[in-house]
């Protein structure tokens, strides 16, 4: 009798530790093929300042410190609301940075991470350009709203994404 008893306390023990795990980290990759060759395009996106020239939802993109380690950038987005972010790593010979942004702002995530590199395609007239991200969704409790659950952090990460890149292949291609 005794080990039954101590059966079910193991079971309902591991059943709520199961129920009661916070967030997972989640992650978006998104790439675009672009018609110019690597260097063009990396000319385009390279200053951490220069997001609001190349994405449609940002009209204002300044980093105090231009591209050096530890930059912060603030966003102010074309609908309204802001994000602030700084830059983590910085490598113009490899064509990528790496930035961090703050908790909270127009995005509903947490512990947000991102990299945008471009590179060569097999065919050196045109180049790829990968952007990808990791992230927590907004609210870091279970039961999460709607609105900053995993499904909306990963939605609004990839849309933003996609409109950039979109957006960006668009502005050189046109050229």
């Amino acid at each position: 009798m005794h080990s039954r008893w101590l059966a079910l306390a193991a079971l309902t023990f591991a059943t709520s530790v199961t129920l009661a795990h916070g967030p997972t980290r989640q992650k978006v990759v998104e790439k675009v093929t672009i018609d110019a060759p690597a260097d063009q395009v990396w000319a385009q996106i390279k200053d951490f300042d220069a997001l609001a020239k190349w994405h449609p939802a940002v009209k204002a993109s300044p980093a105090d410190k231009g591209n050096a380690e530890g930059s912060v950038r603030t966003l102010e987005l074309e609908g309204g609301g802001s994000l602030v972010e700084s830059l983590e790593k910085y490598n113009d010979a490899g064509k990528t940075y790496s930035y961090r942004g703050k908790d909270g702002g127009a995005l509903p995530v947490t512990n947000y991470t991102s990299n945008i590199t471009v590179s060569s395609a097999d065919d050196a007239s045109k180049s790829v350009v990968q952007w990808r991200g990791a992230f927590y969704r907004g609210f870091p409790n279970n039961d999460p709203p709607p609105d900053q659950n995993d499904e909306a952090a990963l939605k609004a990460v990839t849309d933003v994404y996609q409109a950039g890149l979109a957006n960006l292949k668009k502005l050189i291609e046109k050229k």
